[in-house]
């Protein structure tokens, strides 16, 4: 049998969250990412704004600009973390494999509860009905043959809508003479070196696969297999370990010139990332360091490590780090791990084996708690698990900012 693919996509995710919550929202432009007044984009926004093009990932103060009368918020990650999982727990049931790509969306193969098209026209409307019911949340959901289509499909009758392609021949007839940027591999910087070859629609890359392939390489071919139809990818259940990295990151609403406070943001990034990994189980073999300058360039450092799992050694990693690097005003700081795996593959020395022994990593961690405590007034020790949270974390790296 053939595989058959239901891709789920909620509409405009966290901006209906809020309208449900709070039903005064709905009807308005709702705009939920940055305040006008801060740096920052879009992460999602209501039809309604949209309707003044207003879009994701766009330019705060391009987005009020063009929409002053919206209503701006800034999102709710835990409370929208909390719907995700309420979510996939109604979808997965309806699948043999679910494979989470967003918070707000996931590909399900129901190939073998489905039977067939009508079984899964069935199976794609009960998951349109409840999640409206649980939830009074609306979803779109396309049935296809493949991964690529049904992720074009369920986009096809947005908002709440449902749409199917069942072979490669209808999805082919469905975007050949569609922008080159229907294909969700076709990024901006693709897109524009396709047209710089004159390929401008799906039916071009049809047509011209040679140059596409000369012109992009492995990406191309790929490219080019999927504007025929072609993709016999398999849904795969996501799992944490198969993460390249795992990273936090925070951007001044001031660039900062002073890099002792960078390294003080360091120490509470370091926690974040710290936890995030814990959470999960795995160990990082390598830190990494982002910085995004005043004049958006960006770096990246790295350095390998043989454990880089707690806070106090990540944060002395990235700090090393940060040294190595030129001292110009910054915009945006980041810290992560990388080579992660379940196994820990470190050389302790015989303190760190007694917990809370001078020496020992939460040792250093807290005496790196009491000097920000010191230098700041802040009781981070009292409050740490809260930093972990995004708005909380970019609240008091804005007040350490304000304060140094």
């Amino acid at each position: 049998m053939k595989q058959i693919i239901i891709h789920v996509d909620m509409d405009a995710f966290f901006a209906s969250v809020e309208i449900r919550d709070d039903p005064a929202l709905k009807g308005k432009p709702l705009i939920i990412g940055s305040l006008p007044r801060e740096r920052g984009v879009v992460a999602t926004c209501s039809y309604e704004a949209r309707r003044y093009g207003v879009r994701s990932g766009m330019n705060i103060k391009e987005a009020y600009r063009r929409c002053p009368q919206g209503v701006y918020m800034h999102p709710n990650i835990d409370k929208y973390r909390a719907v995700s999982r309420q979510l996939h727990e109604i979808w997965n049931v309806y699948a043999t494999a679910s494979e989470a790509v967003a918070l707000d969306e996931a590909y399900l193969d129901v190939t073998e509860k489905a039977g067939d098209l009508a079984g899964a026209r069935k199976i794609a409307h009960c998951i349109k009905k409840r999640t409206l019911e649980k939830l009074g949340l609306t979803c779109s959901v396309g049935v296809a043959y493949s991964k690529t289509a049904a992720k074009i499909a369920s986009e096809e009758k947005k908002p709440d809508g449902y749409y199917e392609i069942p072979t490669a021949e209808d999805f082919v007839s469905l975007i050949a003479d569609r922008d080159v940027r229907v294909l969700y591999t076709v990024g901006q910087m693709t897109a524009e070196k396709l047209r710089g070859a004159g390929i401008r629609t799906v039916r071009d890359i049809q047509n011209n696969t040679e140059t596409v392939i000369n012109l992009l390489g492995k990406q191309g071919g790929w490219i080019a297999n999927i504007a025929r139809g072609i993709d016999d990818r398999k849904v795969k259940p996501y799992k944490p370990e198969n993460a390249k990295s795992i990273s936090r990151e925070v951007t001044f609403q001031q660039d900062v010139e002073d890099f002792g406070l960078l390294k003080d943001v360091l120490i509470l990034l370091a926690f974040c990332v710290e936890k995030r990994a814990r959470r999960y189980g795995l160990h990082g073999h390598g830190v990494t360091l982002k910085l995004t300058y005043a004049d958006m360039k960006g770096i990246t450092r790295s350095r390998a490590k043989d454990s880089a799992e707690d806070a106090a050694t990540i944060y002395r990693e990235a700090a090393a780090l940060l040294d190595s690097v030129e001292q110009s005003p910054v915009r945006l700081v980041g810290v992560g791990v990388y080579n992660l795996s379940k196994e820990v593959n470190r050389q302790m020395d015989l303190f760190a084996f007694i917990d809370g022994e001078a020496g020992s990593p939460e040792e250093e961690f807290q005496t790196l708690l009491a000097a920000l405590q010191e230098k700041y007034h802040l009781d981070f020790a009292a409050h740490l698990e809260e930093i972990y949270h995004a708005e909380t974390l970019h609240k008091t790296v804005e007040y350490m900012r304000k304060h140094t």
